[in-house]
């Protein structure tokens, strides 16, 4: 009854006072600009590779204040960070393009059925949603394709291993119709070991796609520097 209350409490706190930086808390500003620096660097590749896939470009590192804005994303119904956060994924997309006779279709990968209902949205067809946006803008003529989904069953990622991350998703991520042929650049919002990614890979070549790039948001840093 306790936690019940709090929960309440900090709820209607956050309802009625202006909202804070999602990433420090201070200021009184959806992003602040220290917090948001990360977000707006340049593309850089994230190594190493996933399997079967070229080294995605990634744009922050994955800690720090990051950490604090993802999780308000995509936990605390902070939606409207989902203009800074694909404006960061957008860099990383343009940067992972490569040349070739159609434009690409850029896929995401899908959370759960369980997680998209708990949060009430998929935290990142949003995101990719507007990174997408961004680059039309700029003449870049890229395409939406929910390609993705998965078919349950897939435990927390948090604390596996590498080999148990890959183990964990292994079959886990099916394409639906629609993508032979297509030329694919493949999104998520952020890169630890690359299983998440080499799944979704290997799912959307096995339904024909050619998976020509990817792109994250973040990634999680190396213990030796890049």
């Amino acid at each position: 009854m306790g936690f019940v209350r709090t929960a309440f409490f900090t709820d209607l706190i956050d309802l009625l006072l202006p909202e804070r930086c999602a990433g420090c808390g201070r200021e009184p500003v959806l992003l602040c600009d220290a917090c948001g620096r990360p977000l707006r660097a340049s593309a850089r590749p994230a190594r190493p590779a996933p399997a079967g896939l070229p080294p995605p470009w990634t744009v922050a590192a994955y800690e720090g204040p990051l950490r604090a804005i993802l999780a308000a994303y995509k936990e605390r119904g902070r939606t409207a960070l989902a203009v800074p956060l694909g404006e960061a994924l957008a860099t990383a997309v343009r940067a992972a393009l490569t040349p070739g006779p159609d434009p690409p279709v850029v896929v995401w990968v899908p959370s759960g059925r369980r997680a998209v209902r708990r949060r009430g949205h998929d935290p990142l067809q949003g995101v990719a949603g507007v990174a997408v946006r961004r680059l039309r803008a700029g003449g870049t003529p890229l395409t939406m394709l929910d390609a993705l989904r998965q078919r349950g069953g897939v435990a927390d990622q948090a604390g596996l291993t590498a080999v148990q991350r890959a183990a964990n998703l292994r079959g886990a991520v099916e394409a639906r119709a629609g993508v032979a042929g297509r030329r694919v650049v493949l999104v998520d919002d952020v890169v630890t070991t690359g299983a998440s990614l080499a799944e979704a890979a290997r799912a959307l070549r096995a339904a024909g796609a050619d998976v020509t790039a990817a792109a994250t948001i973040a990634a999680t840093p190396r213990r030796r520097p890049w």
